[in-house]
């Protein structure tokens, strides 16, 4: 299948062009500049240049020729710079308008599949029941631009054309905002919110890759991409574990309150069911536990 790659470069793009390429695809991306660009090309796919993601006509003329789009541009703000004032913009401009610009221009291009990142994080909090495709959702401001996203791809979607929307977990492994975390945790510092009772949906980001491989044979729809639920007790462990740490405290509530609504959706208790693309596609995390050995960094190994 000939797909181009939105947000390449990024964490969840990178992993995904590798698995698209390794499943045999023809593979372009979306690069903003040469150095991403030659990025691309050691990964195995074609650099497309010269097109913005909010502009409707010139994502026209770069999807014109594929049979799937993949819709992966995020801009996820690292650190304590997520709480800042105007932090999320640029991410959530990407997950309405740009969503809205890639799913008319596809349309438009002949594209007969539609894959789009979302997250499980507007699913309400569910305590220990188990959160499937079709459980309640608690759509907030911090979560609405998702929301719009998925009903962006969702209106591509019809007799003719497949809209498959993939609700990812946390992204936990080798990326900006993990190593950010286990730099803190290296400190002393806390790194994990909400109830140590409830339940947190991880996903390591080559399983996120794999998933977005394995959706191209899947039926239009919602699926939920994650591996095994873990307690966020048992989370906090595994971090402290890695860090060279006997213990890590939770990030008190005043904080988590005084942070917003960002970090409240993620005190929720997310115990998540990935049942259904397993199902349909086959798809099966290589890292579907939370241990360590996704925490691995090289740097300090």
């Amino acid at each position: 299948m000939k797909v181009l790659v939105t947000g390449a470069t990024g964490v969840l793009g990178r992993a995904s062009v590798e698995a698209l390429v390794k499943a045999g695809h023809e593979v372009s991306g979306l690069a903003r500049d040469e150095q991403k660009a030659q990025l691309l090309q050691r990964l195995g796919a074609t650099p497309v240049q010269g097109t913005s993601l909010f502009d409707e006509d010139s994502l026209t003329a770069a999807f014109t020729g594929f049979d799937a789009v993949c819709n992966l541009a995020t801009h996820i703000p690292v650190g304590m710079a997520a709480v800042l004032p105007g932090a999320w913009r640029t991410n959530d401009r990407l997950r309405t308008q740009g969503s809205q610009a890639v799913s008319k221009a596809a349309r438009r291009a002949g594209v007969r599949m539609l894959v789009q990142e979302s997250v499980s994080f507007m699913y309400a909090d569910a305590a220990d029941s188990w959160i499937t495709e079709e459980s309640t959702v608690a759509v907030t401001r911090a979560t609405d631009p998702a929301a719009v996203a998925e009903a962006n791809a969702s209106r591509f979607g019809d007799a003719a054309r497949t809209a498959v929307i993939l609700r990812f977990g946390l992204l936990v492994g080798q990326d900006p905002i993990s190593r950010w975390r286990l730099a803190r945790a290296r400190a002393g510092r806390p790194v994990t919110v909400g109830d140590p009772s409830g339940w947190a949906h991880l996903l390591h980001p080559s399983d996120a890759g794999t998933a977005v491989a394995a959706a191209l044979s899947a039926p239009g729809g919602v699926y939920n991409v994650g591996a095994d639920p873990v307690r966020r007790l048992d989370m906090n462990r595994v971090f402290a574990e890695s860090a060279g740490r006997s213990d890590l405290a939770f990030v008190p509530t005043l904080m988590t309150k005084l942070a917003g609504e960002r970090m409240a959706t993620m005190t929720r208790s997310h115990r998540v069911s990935s049942a259904r693309i397993r199902e349909v596609t086959g798809w099966k995390p290589t890292h579907d536990k939370f241990d360590t050995s996704w925490l691995i960094d090289p740097v300090h190994a």
